[in-house]
């Protein structure tokens, strides 16, 4: 084996890597549709893409909207969800999905995740449960459901909604039903990163209509279906997506079943390379997911077993060897300034405020597989499984090429 491209030698990878986003003349038309019709507000081609969606995820209803946190803030308040309630949620993920019930003035309770998924487990969820929780938040982490069935059985043994955070799971069912349909409702970003984007945006999905509506008259200023334009029934907000990103989500729409299987397949390999790898773990699939989107490749790294070398070693040599791999979060959310302060609002409401009737502390929270994930978690972002197979081949070159010469490494510290 050659030596280490951090060391001056060739490294395993000199091609490059799929750009992302990903846009041809379906986009361009799309936009240009819109601009020159002038109708660039909350029209038909917003109704066109919830209709679409919806139905891609086989939900009976989609209420577009700002982003990803807007519909899981909507979602929560069209489950009665508010001041003084507790949502469960899982401490490894984006700030967005604690952040979503502070912004309905609930309280976020951390439970922890399984090692394996990174997803809530259902015994840490049930744990949690207080006569204060209101609803359970999953997060299909990577593109992998949470444990649907278990998580769905305590949500009717304690009567208790289901708002998913199903931001990374485009195109992903669950025994052949839609993520996002699975619970009370479910929310989906469009950031940039996302494998579906406009750049923003995002979708509440639900089955039942009044579930919908709600939603809807959150996201639009309290308005109602079918009612007077300056009538305003609850207090809502300005969130509604625009004509344009409608038009883009439509046209990207036309290459996500396609891109999900290819990123499947190239997971699939990805895993192949990599699972008689010492030093490394992989993180487990579920048959009950098909089709699954990939929105990151995840492996741990067992530091254990590296002779000294270090996570942040590994990673260094392996994007000097041309494979872009990231570490994911520092931390767990519990970490963050803004809950280690309790500065969640104005003088720490909701968690300080009358209306909580319980203790939070967040400084005392401890979840260890999640702390552990932080310490040891690797990823590739999901354009990167939009690569050739070759490109997968040679991630597992890479890591077979820095585990050979780890003593290298370790001799830097």
């Amino acid at each position: 084996m050659s030596k280490l491209a951090i060391k001056g030698g060739p490294p395993v990878r000199t091609e490059g890597w799929p750009d992302w986003p990903i846009c041809d003349e379906r986009e361009e038309t799309a936009v240009l549709e819109v601009l020159r019709s002038g109708k660039w507000w909350y029209g038909e081609k917003v109704k066109a893409f919830e209709e679409a969606f919806a139905a891609f995820q086989d939900a009976a209803f989609g209420v577009s909207c700002t982003s990803g946190t807007a519909a899981l803030k909507i979602g929560l308040l069209a489950c009665g969800v508010g001041a003084g309630d507790e949502v469960i949620v899982p401490p490894y993920t984006f700030v967005a999905t604690a952040a979503a019930p502070l912004l309905v003035n609930a309280v976020p309770v951390f439970a922890d995740v399984d090692l394996d998924t990174a997803n809530l487990n259902p015994t840490a969820v049930e744990a949690a449960i207080t006569p204060r929780t209101k609803a359970i938040m999953p997060v299909h982490f990577a593109g992998l459901p949470a444990d649907m069935d278990a998580l769905g059985a305590i949500a009717r043994r304690h009567n208790l909604a289901i708002v998913e955070d199903a931001c990374h799971a485009w195109g992903t069912k669950w025994q052949g039903k839609g993520a996002g349909a699975l619970g009370d409702c479910g929310g989906f970003s469009f950031q940039m990163s996302k494998n579906l984007t406009a750049g923003e945006g995002g979708i509440l999905l639900a089955d039942d209509e009044e579930t919908a509506e709600r939603a809807r008259s959150y996201s639009n200023f309290g308005r109602m279906v079918d009612k007077a334009f300056y009538d305003h029934y609850l207090l809502g907000d300005n969130l509604r997506m625009t004509e344009m990103q409608a038009a883009i989500l439509l046209a990207q729409l036309t290459r996500l079943e396609e891109q999900t299987a290819r990123r499947h397949e190239r997971a699939t390999l990805l895993s192949r390379e990599l699972e008689q790898t010492p030093g490394l773990a992989l993180m487990r699939d579920d048959e009950r997911a098909r089709p699954r989107a990939w929105h990151l490749y995840m492996f741990r790294f067992l530091p254990e077993q590296w002779d000294g070398v270090t996570r942040e070693q590994f990673l260094e040599a392996m994007r000097a060897e041309g494979i872009p791999v990231g570490s994911g979060y520092p931390a767990p959310l519990y970490k963050n300034p803004m809950f280690l302060h309790q500065a969640t609002g104005p003088d720490g409401c909701p968690v300080s405020c009358p209306y909580y009737s319980g203790e939070m502390d967040y400084t005392a929270v401890c979840c260890p597989n999640t702390e552990r994930l932080c310490e040891e978690i690797c990823w590739l972002a999901q354009s990167a499984l939009l690569a050739e197979e070759e490109a997968m081949e040679d991630v597992g070159r890479a890591v077979v090429k820095v585990w050979e010469r780890r003593e290298e490494l370790a001799r830097e510290k």
